[in-house]
């Protein structure tokens, strides 16, 4: 069995402009999906919406660092053929687990904050911060391979059962 460093949080809060790919946006229904490496979690499904609001946490678990990044796809659901593929973006969770094993930060304070650029698919500023007592990361990802397109997530960081964080291990 696997030793696991503790749980990923992700709060997977809204779709923004999501692009419009049937001609009756009314028949839109989209949901993401999240996987690191086999591990896949699933939104639900919001019915007739281009800006849906999902406010649901989803949880990985992360036994070792990763070095492979954590994929998040937008799908509409369809009921009679194969769900469409409405984009996807990619985010390194390695930076946020870096602050993770920080100690004496002052609360509510961004303790680093990623920019976007050609590497990334932030769509804006990212912070990462120390709020009620958890490192947290709020980012907005571009949707790539699709002509618009963004999705909001909150991360937290859930301790394993190791103990304290420093025990992680994380360089």
């Amino acid at each position: 069995m696997e030793h696991i460093l503790g749980l990923l949080r992700i709060r997977v809060i809204r779709g923004i402009n999501l692009a419009k790919r049937s001609r009756d946006f009314r028949s839109s229904n989209p949901y993401v999906i999240i996987r690191l490496g086999k591990q896949k979690v699933k939104t639900r499904v919001v019915k007739s919406n281009v800006n849906p609001e999902w406010n649901e946490e989803l949880t990985l678990s992360i036994a070792d660092v990763p070095n492979i990044p954590i994929i998040l796809r937008v799908y509409d659901r369809h009921s009679f053929t194969r769900d469409d593929e409405w984009g996807e973006a990619e985010f390194d969770i390695r930076p946020f687990l870096d602050e993770v094993v920080k100690e004496n930060v002052i609360e509510g304070t961004a303790i680093k904050t990623m920019k976007p650029n050609r590497d990334n698919c932030l769509a804006e500023e990212s912070y990462i911060a120390w709020e009620n007592g958890q490192v947290v990361q709020h980012m907005i990802l571009r949707l790539k391979n699709v002509e618009c397109g963004e999705v909001e997530l909150k991360l937290h960081w859930i301790e394993g059962s190791h103990g304290s964080t420093n025990d992680f291990g994380i360089k």
